[in-house]
């Protein structure tokens, strides 16, 4: 079988291991890393990682199943397709930061009005403490979007909602 994509997911209870005892299992199908993303939300592990291997997903799911025997983790594990990613020319990375308090609708709002104008959320991260709620995202601005334009939208909707927005391009050097 030729090497293929496969999209792994975990989520469950946080202990200490998973990701080791999980990287190894794909290290053990000869599977190589190839983007991966991990946290905690609220003390709740979660992962995605994308592994190109030999093994289709019913055999990486088989190869994790010893670390789902005791029920505090979910994996699954599903072919992607081969689509290579073509950047479209011209875009900029910018990272918005958004906080406030905290009320339903924040993420709903912002999100709309960045896919509303053509941008791409390439990460997006969100967390809620003493109630104050802060939203960072990477965005993927093409170059027929105007980020001034861009900026007075999340403006607008932020006063709307009562909280803060701030959207700047990420510096070359930093990435």
């Amino acid at each position: 079988m030729t090497d293929q994509i496969i999209a792994v997911t975990v989520v469950g209870d946080d202990r200490p291991g998973i990701v080791a005892d999980v990287t190894s299992a794909l290290a053990d199908l000869h599977g190589n890393l190839e983007d991966s993303t991990m946290t905690l939300l609220r003390g709740h592990f979660a992962m995605v990682v994308l592994v190109r291997t030999g093994a289709d997903a019913p055999a990486v799911e088989q190869a994790l199943a010893h670390l789902t025997g005791d029920g505090s983790l979910v994996i699954s594990a599903r072919r992607l397709s081969e689509q290579t990613a073509v950047a479209a020319g011209g875009e900029a990375d910018f990272v918005l930061h958004v906080h406030g308090a905290d009320r339903t609708g924040i993420v709903a709002a912002i999100t709309r009005v960045v896919a509303d104008h053509g941008v791409n959320i390439v990460d997006l991260g969100t967390r809620l403490g003493d109630g104050l709620y802060v939203l960072v995202a990477q965005l993927s601005v093409p170059s027929s979007t105007e980020p001034d334009r861009l900026a007075e939208a999340l403006r607008s909707v932020a006063a709307d909602l009562g909280v803060e927005v701030r959207l700047s391009r990420v510096d070359d050097d930093l990435l």
